[in-house]
């Protein structure tokens, strides 16, 4: 049988959509896995042993459309679900299936603070697009491959930082799921030990602050490295802090303790750090209040002006993972 997994972004939500993979590569008899994406994130699929084959999505979606016609697939699934993906499904017109998103549940919740959410993880609602195939959850997490040409070894990092370090996640894809950089600075004093600063160009700015405010101890590693390089620091941490982004999810497939530290967003809205094996090692620092949450992604400010939910994180508290 083949199957197309259709993921286009981001870097976490492509990570999550591993066990889908692995499961239904073991669990069908002949499944031949194909998943498309952004050409961009093609790199968090293309070493993994569970995909036969990954169809890059550049400018063009009438191009892919017409790549993907040409594999005969027998079926979709559909991990995205947005109006690109169904685009896909109507010109491929075989059997298809998605996963239940939410958003009138997330609508409430944001808008009125009425919890009708499932206690569900994404994972599971995942699974849920597969069941069509007997596709189960084998309950063993995340995972993400790095070839060993991609790795970046220990050697490139200050000799003091090699027997072990705290990977700082400084990055997130809105202004209201990061820190915001006094606090980062804070934190990272509180931090004992070296830290390496995990991060994309947009965050070289704020990252050399801390790396200049902080002092040797601190490695800045933003921007310097691709997805796959980040991802092979995060592997080697002795332990991770993150916000609720890809870098929390890239912690999880690798086992790693993980701190995740959220603002205007919830876990339960199904993506807090998912390690099943090690529920032990995923921790969660957040502020409850009132108005969280406020957005079910995110916005470029606190629509309340106080920003509590990031400026009141107990800092202490998450430094004190770090030590553990």
């Amino acid at each position: 049988m083949k199957v197309l997994v259709l993921r286009f972004s981001s870097i976490g939500d492509i990570v999550l959509t591993s066990p889908v993979l692995r499961c239904l590569k073991r669990q069908v008899q002949g499944a031949e896995v194909h998943v498309a994406t952004k050409a961009s994130f093609a790199d968090l699929l293309r070493f993994n042993p569970q995909v036969d084959k990954v169809h890059e999505l550049k400018d063009d979606l009438g191009d892919l459309i017409r790549r993907l016609k040409a594999e005969g697939f027998d079926a979709i699934i559909d991990l995205h679900h947005n109006l690109r993906t169904s685009r896909v499904k109507r010109a491929l017109g075989v059997r298809a299936s998605s996963f239940p998103k939410l958003n009138v549940e997330k609508w409430l919740m944001v808008n009125f603070k009425l919890d009708r959410l499932p206690k569900e993880h994404i994972v599971d609602r995942y699974f849920s697009a597969a069941a069509g195939l007997n596709v189960r959850n084998d309950e063993r997490g995340l995972e993400l491959f790095i070839p060993p040409e991609r790795e970046i070894g220990l050697d490139q990092l200050p000799e003091g930082h090699r027997p072990g370090y705290t990977a700082l996640a400084i990055g997130a894809a809105h202004a209201t799921k990061r820190l915001p950089p006094h606090k980062l600075v804070e934190l990272a004093h509180h931090i004992q030990g070296p830290i390496v600063l995990i991060g994309g160009k947009e965050d070289q700015e704020v990252a050399r602050h801390i790396a200049s405010t902080v002092g040797g101890r601190v490695f800045d590693a933003s921007g310097l490295f691709d997805i796959l390089g980040s991802a092979s620091l995060i592997r080697q941490a002795a332990r991770v802090i993150a916000h609720d982004s890809g870098a929390m999810h890239i912690a999880a497939a690798f086992k790693r303790p993980v701190m995740s530290v959220w603002g205007n967003t919830i876990p339960e809205f199904g993506m807090g750090p998912y390690i099943p094996t090690h529920p032990g090692r995923a921790h969660i620092a957040q502020v409850h209040l009132p108005c969280r949450p406020c957005s079910k992604i995110g916005h470029a400010r606190c629509p309340q002006g106080h920003f509590r939910c990031m400026e009141d994180q107990d800092l202490v508290a998450i430094a004190t993972f770090a030590a553990e």
